[in-house]
């Protein structure tokens, strides 16, 4: 008869843990129990990503011996790397889920209200299913009275438009079945990205100093409407420019890179203009440097939040209500504005809430921030 495998997170059966030791014959040097198995699925946009990490803590919490795995897209799961609270991390692809769909979890927590996801949390053997699903017509569903509310801020657009006030991150921990606590993001600097970090900033003149004002200029292309126009960029970064003690940085990813260089061609040398393509890891790099972030509801607004940054973020077709910046910043939106929130990937009211932003609010603000702070 076979010797029971052991149940301990370093055991993967194909080498052992410690070099002198045989964990087969000899039993565990360190035991480390499995506990609750628990599978996530977040396989959306970055930043919704990087807001589920915030329910972490919490979920250990109520699972204290536990074990966690995520799986997310490819270009979502570095931004998992190097966190304490993740076990194990799956890039959605066939070898991950023919790897999944043979083991056996306690429970899945499925973030996503998508076919995809859903069809994962009903195919992976579980215990008890968290979040949403499909059914047999492939039709998204909630799997437990939890995720109720959360669902039905997708079906009904008064509830999720004009009543809804509660934040993203307390109806997700109510869809985790999970008692809410204001957990920030998590997201931790490698060493190596922290001498990274320092090394760039003495490349380009910024020490710690400096007043720096960074720039999330762009968003993604499913929502194309979630940026200023490069002329609002231009005027804002003037008047800041005009106070001759502010460093401007731009930040953004591949789908900014052209956009960044139009709006650097005004300034030259006068500000700093970061690279756009080397991976979302550089890129928080890059973000981590400034002590105050603009931007849109976008990505490069969660990791701000993520890095505990002031956030001053300006909002158009989004739902400004859900966004938790744990008062380390402020949200500005189209207060009044019948068409907003919206959603909508195209604008048939010629983008009035892009217009409406206010840029004499966001200088003001910004340099409050800074007098606050005791630099002037």
């Amino acid at each position: 008869m076979l010797k029971p495998i052991p149940s301990c997170k370093n055991f993967n059966g194909y080498k052992p843990c410690f070099e002198d030791h045989n964990c087969w014959d000899d039993g565990c040097k360190n035991n480390i129990p499995i506990g609750k198995k628990i599978l996530i699925i977040n396989l959306d946009a970055m930043g919704d990503v990087l807001m589920t990490t915030a329910q972490l803590e919490s979920i250990k919490i109520k699972y204290p011996e536990s074990t966690i795995h995520w799986i997310t897209l490819k270009i979502a799961k570095p931004l998992l790397d190097n966190n304490p609270f993740i076990d194990k991390t799956w890039e959605y692809n066939y070898e991950s889920l023919s790897i999944l769909n043979q083991m056996k979890f306690d429970i899945v927590m499925n973030v996503d209200k998508s076919q995809r996801s859903g069809a994962l949390a009903m195919s992976v053997d579980a215990d008890e299913r968290l979040g949403f699903g499909i059914n047999e017509d492939g039709k998204i569903i909630p799997l437990n009275e939890g995720a109720e509310y959360n669902y039905r801020l997708g079906m009904d657009n008064h509830l999720k438009f004009k009543v809804n006030t509660v934040k993203g991150q307390e109806y997700l921990a109510e869809t985790f079945d999970l008692k809410y606590k204001r957990n920030d993001y998590v997201f931790n600097f490698t060493e190596e990205e922290l001498i990274f970090i320092e090394k760039y900033k003495n490349k380009t003149g910024i020490t710690n100093n400096d007043m720096v004002i960074g720039f999330n200029t762009g968003c993604s292309n499913t929502f194309p409407n979630k940026k200023m126009t490069i002329e609002q960029h231009v005027v804002l970064i003037e008047r800041f420019l005009s106070y001759s003690k502010f460093k401007i940085v731009l930040l953004g990813g591949p789908e900014d890179s052209e956009r960044n260089e139009a709006i650097a061609e005004h300034f030259g040398d006068k500000i700093i203009n970061t690279p756009t393509s080397e991976g979302v890891r550089r890129g928080a790099c890059y973000e981590s440097i400034p002590q105050l972030i603009i931007t849109g509801d976008s990505f490069g607004m969660h990791l701000a939040i993520a890095m505990k940054k002031y956030v001053i973020a300006w909002f158009g077709l989004s739902c400004w209500t859900e966004i938790d910046l744990y008062d380390r910043g402020i949200k500005l939106f189209p207060d009044g504005l019948f068409c907003a929130p919206c959603w909508k990937k195209e604008c048939p009211y010629n983008l009035e809430c892009i217009q409406m932003i206010d840029l004499k609010k966001i200088e003001e603000e910004a340099v409050k921030y800074f007098e606050k702070t005791g630099k002037k």
